[in-house]
């Protein structure tokens, strides 16, 4: 049995999406950083077996033109086409600084790149950075194309996208899979929420995502957890569901402000949840700019179990050796 340690990538690597390509490789794509002394605007990495990974650099080597003079490129989530495409869903200032952030969609035959932006946002206009961590889900069966996003301090959305990938379906609207809680026992989290990930799994639509703060010397982040019968909901949130804080990932001595995951299957059926934390021991590094607090937030690992009544739980993030995912030989 393999044997892993947290972190599975040592570098700063926010907000990773994941997908298995057709070539045996698990490619992971990671927000805008400064490595190895370049500013990368998407990183990738891959591995054979989620647990030793190669960094190869940049993913999307020329900006688009509508954020040509930005530094800010946040959360990438690729996965493949049915055609065989591999489509790009991204977050990015405009040029214009006091414009809100848009999605952006961008394109690739090979899922390590180079990948070439569409040519104009996908969706843009919304106030301050509400449009931000778009995530792709192909409802099974129907093989429909639903883009999640959001929030900033507004809710989760979700609307479907049109065949091609690149547009969303002419006269569709978004609509509102969870709300974030209003501003007022700060002890609970989810007064901002952000990082959608969505997850099929026994007759459930799992929708992972992250509360508050990422970054800084006062991150305060945690994975939360709702789930719908449809992809497009209605969501019941964990917290509603048990009166708890509804969190499934919170924060202990050595990782803080765990979040921003997604979610991968194994050969033996066991989900394994890939996310990033400020390591504790390495909080900081040369970063880009001052804007995340200059917060190192590396690759980690772990387990997803299920509750009895269905609820997926990860705990906090492991610090010792743990078993690792079953591959295919």
């Amino acid at each position: 049995m393999a044997i892993y340690q947290n972190p599975v990538l040592d570098c700063d690597f926010p907000d990773p999406s994941v997908l298995l390509a057709p070539d045996g490789y698990y490619y992971a794509y990671a927000t805008q950083t400064k490595h190895a002394g370049q500013v990368l605007n998407f990183q990738v990495a891959r591995s054979r077996d989620l647990m030793s990974w190669e960094h190869l650099g940049e993913a999307l080597p020329t900006k688009p033109t509508w954020a040509a003079t930005s530094q800010r490129f946040w959360a990438p989530d690729v996965s493949r086409h049915a055609d065989g495409r591999y489509l790009l869903y991204y977050s990015a200032q405009p040029n214009d600084p006091a414009a809100g952030l848009c999605l952006g969609v961008a394109v690739a035959t090979q899922p390590a790149g180079p990948f070439v932006d569409s040519g104009a946002p996908l969706l843009a206009g919304g106030p301050g950075f509400e449009n931000i961590d778009p995530m792709r889900f192909v409802e099974p069966g129907t093989r429909r194309q639903l883009l999640f996003w959001g929030s900033g301090f507004g809710p989760l959305r979700v609307r479907e996208l049109a065949a091609d990938g690149l547009s969303f379906v002419p006269g569709s609207a978004a609509q509102v899979v969870v709300a974030p809680l209003p501003i007022g026992d700060k002890t609970a989290y989810g007064h901002l929420i952000e990082g959608s990930w969505v997850h099929y799994r026994a007759g459930w639509y799992y929708l992972f995502y992250s509360g508050d703060n990422c970054c800084g010397p006062d991150a305060r982040y945690a994975v939360l957890a709702a789930r719908a019968r449809q992809p497009t909901g209605p969501y019941q949130t964990l917290a509603a569901a048990t009166d708890t804080a509804g969190t499934i990932l919170t924060e202990n001595a050595r990782w803080q402000a765990p979040g921003h995951n997604c979610l991968i299957t194994d050969a033996a059926g066991q989900d394994w949840l890939l996310y990033h934390a400020i390591d504790r021991e390495q909080p900081t590094y040369d970063a880009l700019n001052a804007e995340q607090g200059y917060s190192r937030r590396v690759l980690l690992l772990d387990k997803v179990t299920y509750s009895a009544a269905g609820w997926p739980q990860v705990g906090t993030p492991s610090a010792t050796p743990q078993p690792g995912p079953v591959m295919n030989k």
